[in-house]
Parts: C-alpha cells; structure tokens; sequence
C-alpha cells in the first residue's frame, strides 16, 4: 500500500481538502479561544502516542512551529532538526539515508528543503509519510491548504472567485500551489508578477492544459505592475475588469533570485483605494519586507495574520488525516503516468534535487511523459521538451 505522502497540492483531491477544512473548523469552533476565534485555545487527544519528526535544511518560523504546536495540541509529540548545520547533513550525508534513519524513529516526517524534488526523494525513501514544508521554488502544499481555509472563511467559497497573486511568481512555491488548486476550485486567477518575474513555464502550461484554464490577456488591476495573464475556467465568461475578491501577495524571493530587482510593488490603503479592489481580502504567507504597509495590519481586509493563525488548525486536520490513512492507498500527482529513469539525461532545473552530488546515487534522473516531445522531471516537475 502507498503511504499517503503530500509532496504537492495535487496529492489531495478536492474531496479530501473540503474533509480537512471542515475538521479545521471544528477544531476552531470546539478548542478555540473565545477571545480569538483563529487561535486554538486548548488540546486534544487525536494523535495521543505519535511522533513527527521535523526536519528544516531551511529557515523557518511559522510552517515549523505551526506544525509542531498542531502535534503537540493533537496529543502527540515532536522531534526536530531545525538547523541543518548541527545535523549529520554537515559530514555529507544524504537526505535518502536521514529519511530513512528518521523513519524508525517517528511516524511522520515534515520536511523542508532548498531543493526542489527534495521531498519527493524523501517520500521515496521514508518509510513513514513525508508532509512538504516547502522544497525550493516547487510548491508549498500546506501553505496553500491555510491560504484555501483562510478564503473560504472569509469569502464564503472557492469557485467564482477573482483572485489577483501579486509579486514574485517565479520563485514564490506558496503561489505555485496555490494556482493549482485555485484553478481546480473554479476560480479566475490573475496574475502580476513584478520586475517579470512571471510564473514558471512548466506552470503555465500544466494551467492549460491539465487544469482546463484559458489563458486571456490580463486586464489592469491598478496595482502599479503590468498584468501578465488572466487564467478563468474554460468555458466561462467574465466582464473586463472584474473587481478583485482576494489579493495575494509574495515577498521577493531573494535567497532563490540570480539576481536584485529594482522596483517592487507595495501594498498599502492608497492602493486599494482602487477601483476593482475596494472589497479585496489582502492576503500574504509571510514574512513580509516591504511590500505590504503595516499600516494596513488594522484594516479589515488584512488577513494575513489570521492567514497564519490558521497554520495550527490547518495543520492539525492534516495530521490527523495523513495518520488516520497511514495505511490508506494515497492519491499521487501524475501517478497514472509512466516513468522512465534516463541515465544519459539530466533535468534542466540546475535546483533540482536530482542535480545534488550528495544525491546523485539515490536521485537518478527520472522522468514522466506528459505530451509528445514533452517530459516532466520525477522530482521537481520541471518540465523540459523531449528529445
């Protein structure tokens, strides 16, 4: 049986998300603080004798200690590596070889990771379920999974929804996951990447063409960067220039950039102020620089801080339904694909995890057919025209 690891957004159906944000829910309504309904207040006992184990070769604040504080408040337990230099990582070892050794001594493994594929590789070595915590500029599943409840709450639903992501797009995984699974709830996305920082083309073509998106020109959303493209359901018409529902917002990602940008788009009242955005909910997975005003932080349509707080309930629900499925055949993206491992050709992600020296034996080059003259990386899901 396959363990039920979340390596992408697209390892849950929709049916499976909606199950996880009713549990977060009640959650939030049956251990919540009175005094602030987003904050769990007490515990449970959901997951009474299991262990996670977290191990971050990245900094981190919210996503660890949110998923550490979710095992604690579900009556589990928690083992860390935050700092990959005092872990064995420093003498060489391979992640292949610290999943499996971590294996024996939890029953769940959240991981983070510089590389992108990392996570993957990790779920294939692991013997327990990996959750991904973010590897690279590939996706942030549970971070979308807050960002979905943190909508769906304050908006009521999912489907119809305008929501304009803003920023870095390039090197922003939380946006990656995020498309996606905008796009499988029936939402128009439209995007603004700043300094062209533009989605990648691998997720450009996999809205198109696998989450049945049409891509129109962007319309102006005011924002002070140019507009690159408008995703809506196939088959559904919009007016031309529809008042944005949620603005997502990304810090520049510097730590994964070649190079600085000058000009950057910020976020303040002034902004929207705008036309089309006067009703937007402002959104933004943190940490902020100086993109968003904090002068925003006490209007109503500033949801970040709740955003986050919903990294406790969010993450519990996921636990508890990871290990409640442990045994559980799990949904795998692309699983219904062949793969082919191509010993004499290498992914064009110079990031990927299969590009590692310290990898190299345990990540051969692997890849999945997705169109004629099309392959898609195994691990980072880059994806690079067949030979």
């Amino acid at each position: 049986m396959t363990l039920p690891h979340l390596i992408s957004i697209n390892d849950l159906s929709t049916s499976e998300m909606e199950s996880i944000f009713v549990l977060a829910q009640a959650y939030l309504e049956e251990l919540g603080d009175v005094q602030s309904p987003s904050r769990i207040g007490r515990s449970t006992e959901a997951c009474r004798g299991a262990i996670m184990a977290t191990l971050f070769y990245e900094p981190s604040t919210r996503t660890r200690l949110s998923f550490e504080s979710a095992m604690i408040r579900l009556g589990g337990s928690v083992i860390s590596s935050a700092d990959p230099r005092a872990s064995s990582a420093v003498k060489g070892e391979s992640l292949a070889d610290t999943v499996r050794i971590v294996s024996g001594y939890a029953d769940l493994i959240a991981l983070r990771h510089p590389r992108e594929g990392a996570a993957k590789l990790a779920a294939e070595y692991a013997s327990v379920p990996v959750i991904n915590g973010g590897d690279g500029a590939h996706e942030h599943p549970t971070q979308t999974l807050c960002d979905l409840f943190t909508i769906r709450r304050e908006k009521g639903a999912l489907s119809g929804l305008n929501v304009a992501v803003l920023g870095d797009l390039q090197g922003g995984r939380t946006v990656h996951s995020l498309v996606y699974a905008l796009a499988r709830f029936g939402a128009t996305i439209t995007t603004a990447p700043a300094g062209g920082l533009s989605l990648p083309e691998s997720v450009d073509w996999r809205l198109r063409n696998e989450f049945a998106c049409e891509r129109l020109s962007g319309n102006d959303l005011g924002v002070g960067t140019p507009v690159g493209a408008t995703y809506r359901p196939r088959g559904q018409t919009t007016g031309n220039r529809p008042n944005v529902d949620v603005l997502y917002l990304t810090r520049f990602q510097k730590e994964r950039a070649s190079q600085e940008i000058r000009e950057y788009p910020r976020v303040n009242r002034e902004l929207l102020s705008t036309p089309g955005l006067r009703n937007a909910l402002v959104m933004h997975p943190l940490p902020r620089v100086k993109e968003l005003d904090i002068a925003l932080d006490v209007d109503p349509r500033a949801a970040y801080f709740r955003q986050a707080s919903y990294g406790v309930p969010i993450r519990m629900a996921l636990v508890a339904h990871i290990l409640e499925h442990s045994s559980a055949q799990a949904s795998t993206s692309g699983g219904h694909l062949s793969v082919a491992q191509q010993s004499d050709f290498v992914c064009a992600n110079p990031n990927c995890i299969s590009r590692d020296i310290v990898e190299a034996q345990t990540a051969p080059p692997k890849f999945v057919v997705v169109a004629p003259r099309r392959l898609r990386c195994f691990y980072c899901e880059h994806d690079t025209p067949a030979r």
